[in-house]
């Protein structure tokens, strides 16, 4: 093979490989990943299921190129098809989701025993996983008399402080949606049972940028929950609960205006500021 020979040829690589490139790439990502991500982020916002054609329409996806990622994410357990032909999330997304919750309950271990040494009482982590808030993390308090919830309990939303604060990001249409899946149950006088009242209260959380339970879940605990954000999306509710005499002792601003200061924290230092 002559020079000639081999300069073409090396043309013609670099021109393939160039080509790939431009389309195996969207900004810096790799696009069939982005694209992978895009189908299940489409089904997880539908919160059920979504026929070809939607999926299509909600990612901006050829519906070949749909089609062929779908095939391969049945194939590995990340979404299943339906009698009805409609795609959903599949159960092999349960086991990224427990061990995601594992690590993130770990990380924030040092942020909730700040939280400890700030107010006196326990704190806890949460998220929301689908209508139910979950309890991943848990620093108790040093006291003989605290406050104890479960790592990995579900409780519904509208009668605790962490899940008002993950409510709230969401709108309104979205929040009564879910209050009519779930109901309102009245745990004490105190729990909110109305819809509107609820949706009033979600409002006050937006505004004021912090949930408070005064004995909706329990009698006689209160509870401050702030929100976790990451690339501007609420991701998590970090808590401070107690007895509600010792709660009230304590200045309600300043609380949480150190809540904030150590959710902030917890974002940038252990989640990154991407």
């Amino acid at each position: 093979m002559n020079d000639s020979d081999g300069r073409a040829d090396g043309g013609a690589r670099n021109a393939v490989a160039a080509a790939e490139g431009g389309a195996g790439r969207r900004g810096d990502g790799v696009q069939s990943v982005e694209r992978t991500l895009d189908v299940l982020e489409a089904l997880a916002a539908a919160g059920g299921q979504l026929g070809l054609s939607e999926i299509s329409a909600r990612t901006g996806l050829p519906y070949g190129t749909t089609h062929r990622l779908l095939r391969t994410l049945i194939d590995r357990g990340y979404v299943r098809q339906d009698a009805d032909r409609k795609y959903a999330l599949g159960a092999a997304l349960l086991r990224l989701g427990n061990a995601t919750e594992q690590l993130f309950g770990s990380w924030a271990g040092p942020y909730l025993a700040r939280l400890v040494e700030l107010s006196g009482e326990t704190a806890n982590l949460a998220v929301m996983e689908g209508d139910a808030v979950v309890y991943v993390a848990q620093a108790s308090s040093p006291r003989w008399l605290r406050m104890f919830t479960e790592v990995g309990r579900r409780v519904l939303p509208h009668c605790t402080a962490v899940g008002k604060v993950l409510l709230a990001e969401r709108t309104d249409a979205e929040c009564a949606a879910l209050l009519r899946r779930t109901g309102l149950p009245r745990h004490t006088a105190s729990t909110i049972t109305e819809p509107a009242a609820m949706l009033a209260e979600l409002a006050r959380v937006r505004t004021a940028g912090y949930a408070v339970d005064r004995g909706e879940q329990e009698l006689e605990v209160r509870c401050v929950a702030v929100p976790v954000r990451h690339r501007g999306e609420v991701i998590a509710a970090l808590s401070v609960s107690g007895p509600a005499s010792r709660m009230a002792g304590h200045d309600l601003r300043t609380l949480v205006a150190r809540m904030h200061t150590v959710a902030e924290e917890f974002s940038a230092e252990v989640l990154g500021r991407g």
